[in-house]
Order: C-alpha cells, then sequence, then structure tokens
C-alpha cells in the first residue's frame, strides 16, 4: 500500500496513532510524519563527510532507541532520513549545486564531487544497515499485515 497523503499531518501524533502510519514506497512522507520528523530532521546533515557520519550514526542510534522501545514508525522514519541522506548526497555529488535538470529541463552532465560522494556512502552503509535488519523487516511485515 502506498503513503496516504489524505491524512491531516498537522494533528496527527503517530507516536500515539501508529495504526494511521502506512510505510509507502521509498523516503514517501518523511518531512510529514510527527513526532518523528521533528525528532530525526533536527540531526539530518550531509554537507562533508564528517557531518554525515555524525548525522547518520545519530540517526542510526535513533532507530535503536526506536526498536528498543518497540516503535516501529521512528524505527521506519529513521530508515526514510538514512536513505534520504543517500539520496541528496548522491544528487549533490553528481550535480553541482544538487540541480539535475539544466534551465531547458534537460540533465546536465554529471561532475562528481568525491566529498559529497563519501557522505552518501556513509549513509548508505547505514540505511542497508537498517532495511536489512531482521526484527525491522519482520515488524514492517506485522505492521503492513495490520494496517496496511
Amino acid at each position: 500500500m502506498s503513503f496516504d497523503y489524505d491524512f491531516d499531518f498537522d494533528t496527527i501524533d503517530f507516536r500515539k496513532n501508529p495504526e494511521k502510519y502506512r510505510v509507502g514506497r521509498g523516503e514517501q512522507g518523511v518531512l510529514l510524519v510527527e513526532p518523528y520528523k521533528s525528532e530525526i530532521l533536527a540531526h539530518w546533515r550531509f554537507k562533508t563527510p564528517e557531518i554525515a557520519r555524525e548525522s547518520s550514526e545519530a540517526i542510526y542510534n535513533m532507530y535503536l532507541d526506536y526498536k528498543k522501545n518497540n516503535e516501529f514508525v521512528g524505527m521506519d522514519m529513521a530508515r526514510k532520513f538514512l536513505q534520504m541522506g543517500y539520496t541528496r548526497s548522491r544528487r549533490y555529488a553528481n550535480y553541482k549545486g544538487g540541480k539535475k535538470y539544466d534551465e531547458d529541463g534537460n540533465v546536465k552532465e554529471r561532475d562528481i564531487d568525491e566529498e559529497k560522494a563519501e557522505s552518501a556512502r556513509i549513509f548508505e552503509q547505514k540505511w542497508i544497515k537498517v532495511r536489512e535488519d531482521e526484527e525491522y523487516l519482520a515488524m514492517k511485515k506485522q505492521h503492513q499485515k495490520k494496517y496496511g
């Protein structure tokens, strides 16, 4: 099932109402689901490898805390932020200023920034660790079976 964008996200506390959460694809809803968005976003940075390392480690530790507290929604949101750290770093690694398209809508030629590429690799390692976590996968399956 895809992410449901029809909810009134300004009024839902997904910690109190996890049954309303839908996993969706990839990063869907990453900037909507509270209180997790605000908790995790405060740590999400990728400008340099050092910053990316600090950020991905902080987010991964949050993931572990959510896991310890049996908060699947928080776990999945941490996964989404790690994934987004990878995809955004990758975009900036491939295209100066993060802009993939020129003013005519054509894809620009890639100009690889190795520093940003390293930031992407750092986030990717944590993202893979989470998305392959057996407990995460079991909880995800259970959540989707129960709530859609």
